[in-house]
């Protein structure tokens, strides 16, 4: 194998022709690819050959898939009728794509053109993710980080369009808009600009975005280029684009739609030709259907949405987080982490994430000493769990009593307690219903239920 080619492994159904397996692998080692059968595809791409796309089951493909982290493409064998559900239902299970030969059509010679561009589309995206560029700076390899790696990586190198990042605060945003800027051919050799949404100083801001004349407002003893100026030619990353004064978003339209815009206090159209991404950790969705957020913005940012997952979604890779923050503290000699810590750190709650993580282990650091592990020892006082329960505690308790003591019966506390819970989380996500679900352990679904529910009883109380 030279260094450039690509593994396939292959499996096939037995109702799949042995003559057309055959005239595949050949046609394949012609385009270059080395393809191996056996048990063991290893990193391998995966391509399962059925006659009929109803025998790649959802489990069966989820097995091979290993839970979409590995490339599988579905190969039907003369399947007309192919209905799509079947093929949504392999899709979701992490099948990357499928081709359904036409006998007649000169199959498998007329497959192979259409297979051969997947397999090197999808080796290019798995390249860079497993380069020193991704992995030393977007640590991780659980299931749900590598899916997030492979659609940033493939909408930074092969595509050119806005990219609208969301997820919890402390997911790492700012680091992937680094990634798409530094992965985007075009953009690259130009400046990444980055502008925090929610920083923006009051009247000033359009300042911040468009610049601004000579004399435009007191104070402007001279002119100043704005973060649309800079960024022209390069990447404009507009984090917490969610806090964006309203006044702002049919001018910011302009410049991404129109490529020109005007700077506070001037008349001429200034152009510029950047590369917008967005990052938020609030729901646009929500924010587009209470008028605090234009819809026609949002729907042009949102060229490919990509959500970052929280901590909690890939506690596996935590150890790995933990250590590459280590290796940044301590350049003498990165501390390994005894079994006992990496159980506490995967079992502790983040509330901000990645940069929740990165402040613990800051913590930790300065307090190891010697040559060996990083021991239970070395976590601070106030980050280790307390001996006792948290909850119920003795404040609880008398409220119960106060309940008891006034004949509240345990209908009437239920409900109370259930609905204070609720407005509790709904105070602690920002009114988010479907962070305050998460909190509750509940679906969206269920909380609006609840919620709706009880604005009926409500009203026919009144």
């Amino acid at each position: 194998m030279t260094r450039d080619a690509i593994a396939v492994w292959l499996q096939a159904d037995t109702d799949v022709p042995p003559g057309f397996v055959r005239s595949l692998v050949d046609l394949l080692h012609g385009e270059g690819f080395v393809v191996a059968d056996g048990d063991d595809p290893g990193p391998a791409m995966r391509l399962l050959l059925v006659g009929q796309i109803a025998a790649a089951d959802p489990e069966r493909v989820r097995a091979l898939s290993q839970d979409a982290t590995q490339r599988l493409c579905v190969i039907a064998v003369d399947d007309p009728a192919v209905p799509a559900k079947l093929i949504w239902d392999l899709l979701a299970s992490g099948a990357s794509d499928f081709i359904v030969a036409d006998m007649v059509a000169g199959a498998p010679a007329a497959v192979v053109r259409p297979l051969a561009a997947r397999l090197r589309h999808w080796a290019e995206i798995d390249r860079i993710v497993e380069s020193g560029l991704v992995r030393d700076n977007l640590v991780g390899r659980s299931p749900a980080w590598q899916r997030c790696l492979q659609r940033l990586v493939e909408a930074a190198r092969f595509g050119d369009g806005p990219i609208l990042l969301i997820g919890d605060s402390g997911t790492g945003k700012e680091l992937a808009a680094r990634l798409v800027h530094t992965l985007d051919r075009a953009r690259a050799g130009g400046e990444l600009i980055i502008v925090d949404c929610g920083a923006l100083d009051g009247n000033l801001c359009g300042s911040e975005l468009f610049g601004h004349e000579r004399g435009a407002f007191t104070g402007a003893v001279g002119a100043r280029r704005g973060a649309l100026a800079l960024a022209n030619g390069g990447t404009l990353f507009l984090d917490e684009i969610g806090e964006l004064p309203l006044e702002l978003q049919p001018k910011l339209l302009r410049a991404i739609q129109e490529k020109q815009y005007k700077q506070v206090g001037g008349n001429p159209w200034q152009k510029t030709d950047f590369r917008p991404i967005a990052a938020t950790n609030r729901n646009l969705d929500d924010a587009v259907a209470a008028g605090g957020f234009r819809a026609d913005l949002y729907y042009r940012l949102a060229g490919t949405v990509i959500r970052l997952p929280s901590l909690a979604e890939r506690r596996s890779d935590i150890p790995l987080i933990a250590a590459h923050f280590l290796r940044a503290l301590c350049p003498d000699g990165t501390p390994a982490l005894d079994p006992l810590v990496c159980d506490f750190l995967v079992g502790r709650d983040y509330p901000g994430n990645v940069r929740d993580l990165r402040q613990l282990i800051q913590r930790i650091a300065p307090r190891h000493v010697g040559a060996g592990p990083i021991t239970l020892s070395d976590v601070p006082e106030e980050d280790r769990p307390q001996s006792g329960p948290v909850w119920p505690d003795d404040g609880f308790r008398a409220a119960l009593d106060a309940a008891v003591a006034r004949r509240v019966g345990l209908r009437e506390v239920t409900r109370v307690a259930g609905d204070l819970l609720v407005s509790v989380a709904l105070d602690q996500s920002a009114g988010d219903l479907g962070r305050a679900a998460t909190l509750l352990g509940v679906t969206r679904r269920a909380l609006e239920q609840r919620r709706a529910h009880h604005r009926m009883g409500a009203a026919r109380s009144a």
